[in-house]
């Protein structure tokens, strides 16, 4: 480990850097622009929410902004789909995992598989929305005036319309639940604040994460965590 994860918290526990800063700003840039792009797509989506295209200036700014604002959290996630991706790749534990998810969610954990970086409800979400985000893309771009969509039939247009709002709601749902888990898993949220979880944390809840982690630091001769086999505080 670098000097920067060998950091101590305001109890004096030893912390371990979970989200590096570029992977933090990324992630709130996104989380920006999928809220601005949620609100003002459900304003075109329905008559009872059309008041919520001031969220961007207005019914014209929002049909302006809109599209383009599609593009930018595109391209952010499709950064942090690439970086991420061996991270939520399936592993047989994760498996098990899911069968056992009744001893997930009663925090039976002695009885749960070990997991990596990402459990499989996060890997879900991931997988899930790189399903959704290039639908989107691909249907906002058929439909995108007046730019590109006159030159597509209408049908083609009206079909991209469908599958662009059911994209669009599966991905809300996903993103829903993905803050809902962040906030029931105690030090989740922080984590993507602050970059940093315990040691604790890290080997309860992601224990082969953990261990790859602390990897460098075990190898390094002379350090506390080379001369016993359980570093945490």
């Amino acid at each position: 480990m670098n000097r920067d994860d060998e950091k101590r918290n305001r109890w004096g526990q030893r912390m371990v850097l979970r989200y590096s800063p570029s992977t933090r700003i990324n992630h709130w840039t996104m989380a920006l622009s999928f809220i601005l792009l949620a609100l003002s797509g459900l304003a075109f989506f329905h008559p009872p929410f059309f008041f919520l295209s001031h969220t961007l200036g207005g019914p014209i700014w929002a049909r302006i902004l809109h599209p383009f604002i599609g593009v930018v959290f595109f391209l952010l996630f499709a950064l942090m789909a690439v970086s991420h991706f061996r991270s939520n790749l399936p592993i047989s534990n994760d498996v098990r995992w899911m069968k056992q998810i009744k001893d997930v969610l009663a925090n039976r954990d002695e009885k749960v598989p070990p997991i990596g970086k990402y459990n499989p409800g996060q890997k879900l979400v991931f997988w899930l929305l790189v399903l959704c985000v290039p639908t989107l893309l691909i249907t906002g771009v058929l439909m995108w005036r007046p730019w590109f969509a006159d030159y597509f039939p209408v049908g083609v247009v009206r079909v991209a319309s469908l599958l662009h709002a059911l994209a669009a709601f599966g991905a809300i749902v996903t993103i829903v639940i993905h803050i809902y888990a962040a906030i029931w898993v105690k030090g989740s949220f922080g984590a993507m604040i602050r970059g940093f979880v315990t040691h604790a944390w890290a080997k309860h809840h992601h224990p082969l994460w953990y261990d790859d982690a602390i990897k460098p630091e075990r190898s390094r001769p002379g350090t506390e965590a080379a001369k016993r086999d359980d570093p945490v505080i």
